[in-house]
């Protein structure tokens, strides 16, 4: 069974007014819980492709490059897409489900946002709604602010370059300290890792552009304290 089929009938739950909660709870374990991912990425994805007013074709091109999908499951994809959007439940509804999902697997939240960040600067622009929309979904996952300026430094093109934000460090902290936060973002950005967080293994290429800005940051504070 494609995991599209069972993304397809996880959200035809939630459309017939099965509640985000029991559809939630039957997706805790792997593998389901590849298919959770994919669906907090899909929901949320879609509810904030709304966020600037309307759904662009480049955002809805953004969500297949999360998600390579085979062409037999074009169909089934845009539907599961089409059902999140039309959903009537909120985002927050849904994040909060999401949190409740993953619990304190904080490194998958930032596995879910690198996703919607990527969705969100599909179409070349970050709109305010996008920000407010996306700093929310932060905040109920329970990232800290330094975080999200982390993932908008990273993403944003306007937003300012900063190599400490980047790794989520301050300046005051000793090269080793710095250091040892450089190995463990490397670390938790190893493939076997991040599938062992049931990220799906079409989303673990975002994990490339994660790991050039990393060590990139890295480079550029070890060579200034040199």
């Amino acid at each position: 069974m494609s995991i599209w089929t069972r993304i397809s009938d996880a959200v035809s739950a939630l459309a017939s007014g099965e509640s985000l909660a029991t559809v939630f709870d039957k997706l805790r374990t792997p593998p389901e819980r590849s298919v959770a991912f994919a669906i907090a990425v899909v929901a949320l994805g879609a509810k904030m492709a709304k966020a600037d007013g309307l759904v662009t074709r480049d955002e809805v091109t953004a969500f297949r490059e999360v998600f390579q999908i085979a062409r037999a499951d074009e169909e089934g994809a845009a539907r599961v897409f089409n059902l999140a959007r039309q959903d009537v439940a909120g985002f927050e509804e849904y994040a909060w489900r999401i949190k409740g999902l993953f619990q304190q697997d904080h490194v998958s939240f930032c596995d879910l946002m690198e996703g919607l960040f990527h969705i969100a600067l599909a179409d070349g622009e970050y709109h305010e709604n996008e920000d407010v929309f996306l700093a929310r979904v932060a905040e109920i996952f329970g990232m800290t602010d330094l975080e999200f300026k982390a993932l908008r430094s990273r993403f944003v093109p306007e937003a300012e370059h900063d190599p400490y934000t980047i790794l989520g460090v301050t300046p005051d902290m000793s090269i080793a300290e710095i250091r040892k936060v450089w190995r463990r973002l490397v670390r938790e950005t190893h493939p076997d890792s991040m599938m062992a967080r049931g990220v799906p293994e079409e989303a673990i290429r975002l994990a490339e552009k994660r790991l050039i800005d990393i060590n990139q940051a890295w480079d550029e504070i070890n060579e200034a304290a040199a």
